[in-house]
């Protein structure tokens, strides 16, 4: 599948069983992702949902920048639009998405719904590759589909709020689960950190608008900017690192 087609994925480099370096690339993003809904929740004491996105992504590519690695690999024109996708979809806008959810459900619920990710990238990557996953994926699949329906189908009987907390947690996991996918072929042409600092910078970019509303009225807390830290270091630099890494050796599902 070409690379040029903006829409597409790859099969990854590794498709053997996976080895302590695939197991400890997943466990790491598993965790800090998992950490991270703790942290927005505690970010959003002191800032408003855009300044959280914005603050995250922008301390991740000020860390990045200080490695010549992100910086001295040259992106061909040509793969620029796949890296603003990637922007977009896996940072600018679920970056948003998650703290305005968890104003109106618990981080908890938040958390256990990333249990989306797999499901829509999995569905992402049977529909770009044209191939459906195996047997014991889909087994897997299918018990995480249930897992997520018995989760979720309550905050549809708790109001209105709740509705649109869960609406807007799947949505971000969907982003992600398209965007695992699409990261596959660039990383695999540039490696990870070319890629996620220059989709990093695209996403400071888009968020630095939204971060000036309010700013008037926010007021400065130590613990909620030590949780943005955390977030900008582990859950959006190195986590982003590590997932990228890994799916282009075992492909978007796998590595979901």
């Amino acid at each position: 599948m070409s690379e040029r087609r903006l829409i597409s994925t790859a099969e990854g480099t590794h498709s053997g069983s996976f080895g302590p370096s695939e197991w400890g690339l997943l466990a790491f993003a598993g965790v800090t992702w998992g950490a991270s809904f703790l942290f927005i929740a505690e970010a959003l004491e002191a800032f408003t949902p855009a300044q959280i996105g914005f603050l995250r992504v922008a301390l991740a590519f000020i860390a990045l920048s200080f490695l010549r690695s992100a910086r001295s690999v040259p992106v061909e024109r040509a793969d620029w639009p796949r890296i603003v996708v990637l922007g977009v979809l896996w940072m600018a806008l679920p970056f948003i998405l998650f703290p305005l959810a968890e104003q109106r459900v618990s981080s908890s619920l938040a958390g256990m719904l990333n249990g989306a990710v797999p499901l829509f990238a999995a569905a992402i990557a049977a529909i770009l590759l044209r191939r459906l996953p195996g047997s014991k994926q889909m087994i897997g699949l299918l018990i995480g589909l249930v897992g997520l329906l018995l989760i979720g189908l309550p905050a549809f009987t708790a109001g209105t709020s709740s509705i649109v907390g869960v609406v807007l947690v799947l949505s971000a996991m969907a982003c992600y689960g398209l965007s695992i996918n699409l990261t596959v072929p660039v990383t695999q042409k540039y490696g990870a950190l070319p890629v996620i600092w220059r989709s990093q910078f695209v996403a400071v970019v888009l968020s630095a608008p939204g971060a000036l509303f309010g700013i008037r009225s926010t007021q400065f807390d130590a613990s909620s900017f030590a949780a943005i830290l955390a977030l900008g270091i582990g859950g959006t630099a190195l986590a982003y690192i590590a997932m990228s890494i890994l799916a282009a050796r075992v492909g978007g599902t796998r590595a979901s």
